[in-house]
């Protein structure tokens, strides 16, 4: 699979989906994104709830009118800040059986999100791509909460597609102007749970799938074995996203495992801290060997007078017009336009990387 109908879309697969939590790209325009081939970004409803709020969104047309943005949204469900959040302090909330309650931090209210909650609001701010809520865990987490867990995924994946199915309905929407519904498959560690959530998953229907729960083991190594398995348990008709993987060797292993899609929040915050991406030469093809690829730290003393781009296989803003050197300047000094060509040249790499990854797999076929 190539490509990806969505909407009046046409997804060129693998693809890169920028984290766009409240709405924006940070220090970005949607003219920036469109100028280095951002094809679709990854919104947060939960998050979007808040602020500016669902009545405010409305007001304003809906997230493309609201944020100036004509290619593909999808949005989160708001499933793994309960991972992120009250896995961590159960000060943040708790999960229920019907749904997640959160104590949002500095205010008095509670915020109920349940499956029916996340697919209204998700549908009703206009999003191209929603995602069933679920509950995520950590791959070490104890058999009991896995199976906890996939029991709550599986019986929101039902109440949420009954929603969608509503909704939809409702509207009068079908074939391609209808968004998709992607549900998440969890089990963390156990094989035995994710077979069980993917199979009862395949078996209510939906357009696409997720690998659920947190992809790094304690040491922060990808846990391939796991993702290798659950995309095994997909048929290769479906198109399946990598939630929340954003590392360019650890996006090219996936890849070659046959995930399509990819999240993250790591290019762009990377980009703000000074951390860059660049390929060792030219010529280097992408694959699971990092050899390929490295870092550079813009902070580095040894950038003060360096002439040459960040990487010299790179046509963005930046690589383009302006040195190594001239970036640092601007880091030292914390200008904006740091922060804009830092950005830019990041996700400009993760475009790249995808249309490489796109060529080679077209090369082998």
């Amino acid at each position: 699979m190539f490509t990806l109908q969505v909407n009046n879309h046409n997804l060129q697969l693998p693809v890169f989906f920028p984290d766009a939590t409240y709405g924006f790209v940070r220090s970005l325009t949607s003219e920036d994104m469109q100028s280095i081939g951002i094809q679709g970004v990854e919104m947060n409803s939960f998050h979007l709830m808040q602020k500016p709020g669902s009545t405010v969104i409305s007001a304003l047309g809906g997230l493309h009118k609201m944020s100036a943005w004509p290619g593909v949204i999808m949005t989160d469900s708001g499933g793994f800040q309960a991972y992120s959040l009250i896995r961590q302090d159960p000060k943040f909330g708790k999960l229920q059986n019907d749904g997640i309650l959160f104590y949002p931090e500095g205010s008095q209210r509670k915020l109920q999100l349940t499956p029916q909650k996340s697919i209204q609001l998700q549908l009703g701010y206009g999003s191209d791509l929603l995602v069933c809520l679920d509950d995520c865990t950590d791959v070490d987490a104890s058999r009991a909460e896995q199976e906890a867990s996939v029991n709550r995924t599986i019986a929101w994946a039902k109440t949420s597609r009954r929603t969608y199915d509503k909704l939809i309905q409702s509207r009068k929407l079908q074939g391609t102007d209808r968004p998709l519904l992607f549900a998440v498959i969890q089990g963390g560690g156990e094989l035995d749970l994710r077979k069980r959530c993917a199979e009862a998953l395949l078996e209510l229907g939906f357009d696409g799938f997720g690998f659920g729960g947190w992809p790094l083991d304690n040491e922060g190594h990808l846990i391939s074995e796991i993702l290798a398995y659950t995309r095994s348990l997909i048929p290769r008709e479906f198109p399946i996203h990598a939630l929340g993987i954003g590392h360019p060797v650890s996006i090219t292993a996936c890849f070659k495992m046959g995930y399509e899609m990819f999240d993250s929040a790591m290019p762009t915050r990377d980009a703000r801290h000074g951390r860059l991406y660049a390929r060792r030469s030219t010529t280097v093809v992408p694959s699971d060997d990092p050899d390929w690829f490295e870092f550079k730290y813009v902070n580095s003393e040894i950038n003060v007078r360096a002439a040459g781009p960040v990487d010299a296989s790179c046509d963005c803003p930046l690589c383009s017009t302006y040195s190594l050197g001239y970036l640092y300047h601007l880091y030292k000094l914390q200008d904006p336009s740091y922060f804009r060509l830092a950005t830019l040249h990041n996700l400009r790499f993760m475009t790249q990387l995808m249309d490489s990854l796109r060529a080679n797999a077209a090369t082998e076929a």
